[in-house]
Formats: structure tokens, C-alpha cells, sequence
């Protein structure tokens, strides 16, 4: 009989007592859970998650680096289905309520809680976590974990897990294949549960080849034989629901091509996400125009070099990007880079000086000016005020 696969649980607090004590006292072997990791701070246990992929994550609030409402909101961007239990004291009641907001399943008080409370919460997930095994036979959520990891720059194991598949269970025969990234953001369920209600079984074209890349996309490898299958699949389904929407790469033979298609396809996500268009709603050269500012963020490119890398006169370039970004080029390169700039302050621990050179906006004293005449706060202010930190001067 085969021994039911135990769930993964990670523990982040900066108190190494707390730490060791949840992993002494709780029988986890109870609640077919195992700890695969503890860490100090919020960043190490960020990198732990991604390494481990732990259904469950237990996490102070306030930690160094970075604290437990800033790691949950990105546990449950990446995996909707972790279970996180914030762990707090009585002063941060109100963090707590955020952490809740976010997803989080529960807090608990470090200095008053009795272990039947968290037992309880862990026999809650234990029930709600188990479910049989992936019928193909891959661990999806090992393939997410490693795509989201590799696609955000944290490491580059997935083009070899990628060279893996095209010699396994997406050999096809050799047969070229199609990426889709498929997004279902209001349609109410993923695309694994919308093909098993529409026709999962017509050809199995989706046997082991769907990867989750968090709640709302999906990637789908499919082989040249059964493409025309896959888009009736995709237009059946759209009927049902008109905001299902999806692009695609194709056709592709090497790992090398498969690597490009996933990097292409994540870049236009990105990009339709943050402007709320697609690129049927641009025009082609705008289109690439943007797909080239942020895929080179530290580039100082004018508006004299993309209209002669997308093909068009410097002064009808500057006509068709404002009519149809809606900002001049200049304004919509002052708005990106700081964007950009907010984000490393908010979401990482690089140095002003990395975060200048990523921005391509010279030095770290330049950068600290160009950033308080944009917002009015320092760079450092601002990263304190967002990780709720006491402000530091720069």
C-alpha cells in the first residue's frame, strides 16, 4: 500500500525558541504534515517557500527583512491554496486583520494561545488540503512553484525541468508544440476544472500538460496533432464565458524554443495586466514599443530609438503611442520607471545604488532626488512606510 504523501509546513518567526518549540511540541505525524523548513526572517522564509512549496506556512507578523503580512500576501499571490497562520501579539491586532484580509486562515496570540487551537486549525487543513494524486502523474504544484521562480528571477531550475518534459511526458513524438496561457480571472473556475466539464476526455489533450501558475492562469502544452481540438476546446468554452481569454506560441521543437515561448507569453501577462490591454487593442508597433521598455528596465531608450527599432518615423511613433497608450512617451516612461522603483523599495532589500541601476536612473544620489521630487518622500521613507518600519533618513 502506498504511503500517502505528507504535507509540507513551514515555520518563519525571528525567535528561535518559538521556532524550535512549534517544531518539538506538535505531533505533526498526526496530521500527516511534516516542517521542511524554519526561518529568521521573512525574506529566508520567502526563499524556503519557493524552494519547498509547503501547503502551510506559519508566520510571525513582525519579522526583519521582511514581515509576515508582506510574505503572506506573496504566498497566496503564488499558491491561492496555502494555508497561512499569522502568528501575533496583542499590539498587532490590526496586522493581523490585514493578514486575514489577504487570505490568511488564522492568528494566533504567541503569548495566550493553547495548543488545541492550533491543533484544531491543523486538522481543518489537514481535511480540506487532502486530495488524491494528479492523475498524470506530475506534481503540478512542483511545476508552478519552479515556473514562478524561474519566470521572477528567484532561480533557473525550470528550462532543465523544462529539456526534462520535452523528453518525457511532452515528447508527443517530436511533434512541435503549442504554449497557451490561458487566464480565467471571473470565470469561476480554473481551465483544468472548466476542460473537465466541457470535454476533458475528447483526445486526453490535456494529460500532464497543464501547469497553474497561480488562481487565474494556467500554461497548456499541446502537440501540432491536436491543436485544432485544443482551440474548438478554448472557443466552446469562451461561449460559456466570454471573459476567458488566452494567447499562444507555437510551433516549437527544442527545449530552447519552449524556454522563449513561456518568457514571451509571461512578459505580455504582465503587460496586460498592468495597462488592462491586450495586443489586439494596440497597434502592432506600439505593442512591441512597450514589450521592449520593460523587458530592458535599466535601458535609457529616447523615443528616436524605438520608433527605428519597431519601424516607424520619430514623429509619427510619437502620434501613434499617445493616441493609443493615452500617455506621451516621455510621461508614460516617467510613470513605468516608478512603478518600477516602488516595487523594489516595497518588495525587496536591494540598495538604493542596485535599485538606481535596475531603473536606469544613474546613481543612488540621483536616483533619491529623482524619486522625492516624484513622489515627495525619500526612497528610504517610502520603503519604511511600507513595510512598516520607523523611517530612516537617506
Amino acid at each position: 500500500m502506498e504511503t500517502a504523501k505528507k504535507m509540507k509546513v513551514l515555520i518563519a518567526d525571528d525567535e528561535s525558541i518559538v521556532r524550535k518549540g512549534l517544531r518539538s511540541t506538535v505531533d505533526w505525524e498526526r496530521f500527516g504534515m511534516e516542517v521542511v523548513a524554519d526561518a529568521p526572517n521573512g525574506l529566508k522564509a520567502w526563499e524556503a517557500f519557493l524552494e519547498y512549496r509547503p501547503e502551510i506556512v506559519i508566520t510571525d507578523i513582525v519579522m526583519p527583512e521582511m514581515d509576515g503580512i508582506e510574505l503572506a500576501r506573496k504566498v497566496k499571490e503564488t499558491a491561492q491554496r496555502t494555508k497561512i497562520i499569522l502568528l501575533s501579539c496583542h499590539r498587532d491586532f490590526e496586522y493581523a486583520q490585514q493578514g486575514i484580509r489577504l487570505g490568511a486562515s488564522g492568528y494566533l496570540l504567541k503569548t495566550a494561545f493553547e495548543d488545541e487551537e492550533l491543533e484544531e486549525m491543523l486538522k481543518q487543513f489537514q481535511q480540506e488540503l487532502s486530495s488524491p494524486a494528479s492523475a498524470d502523474g506530475l506534481d503540478s504544484g512542483r511545476l508552478e512553484t519552479m515556473l514562478f521562480a524561474w519566470l521572477n528571477g528567484h532561480n533557473d531550475k525550470f528550462p532543465a525541468e523544462l529539456a526534462s518534459l520535452r523528453k518525457g511526458a511532452w515528447h508527443f513524438n517530436g511533434e512541435p508544440l503549442h504554449v497557451y496561457l490561458i487566464r480565467t480571472a471571473d470565470c469561476g473556475k480554473s481551465w483544468d476544472g472548466m476542460l473537465s466539464d466541457a470535454a476533458r476526455e475528447e483526445a486526453g489533450i490535456c494529460e500532464g500538460t497543464l501547469i497553474p501558475y497561480g488562481e487565474e492562469y494556467c500554461y497548456w502544452a499541446v502537440p501540432e496533432s491536436l491543436r485544432d481540438a485544443a482551440e474548438g476546446l478554448l472557443v466552446a468554452c469562451k461561449s460559456r464565458c466570454v471573459k476567458l481569454h488566452w494567447s499562444r506560441k507555437g510551433s516549437l521543437t527544442h527545449p530552447d524554443d519552449l524556454k522563449e515561448a513561456f518568457q514571451s507569453l509571461h512578459k505580455e501577462a504582465e503587460l496586460e495586466r498592468i495597462y488592462g490591454v491586450s495586443g489586439e487593442d494596440w497597434p502592432e508597433p506600439i505593442w512591441r514599443a512597450v514589450h521592449l521598455l520593460h523587458a530592458n528596465p535599466a535601458a535609457d531608450w529616447s523615443a528616436s530609438d524605438l520608433a527605428e527599432k519597431v519601424g516607424l518615423s520619430r514623429s509619427h511613433f510619437s502620434i501613434l503611442f499617445k493616441k493609443a497608450v493615452g500617455d506621451s512617451f516621455i510621461a508614460f516612461q516617467y510613470k513605468r520607471k516608478l512603478r518600477l522603483a516602488s516595487g523594489l523599495l516595497r518588495d525587496t532589500s536591494l540598495t538604493m545604488q542596485e535599485i538606481a541601476e535596475r531603473t536606469g536612473l544613474g546613481d543612488s544620489k540621483y536616483f533619491s532626488k529623482w524619486f522625492k521630487r516624484c513622489t515627495g518622500q525619500t526612497p528610504s521613507h517610502y520603503r519604511a512606510q511600507q513595510k512598516g518600519e520607523a523611517p530612516r533618513t537617506d
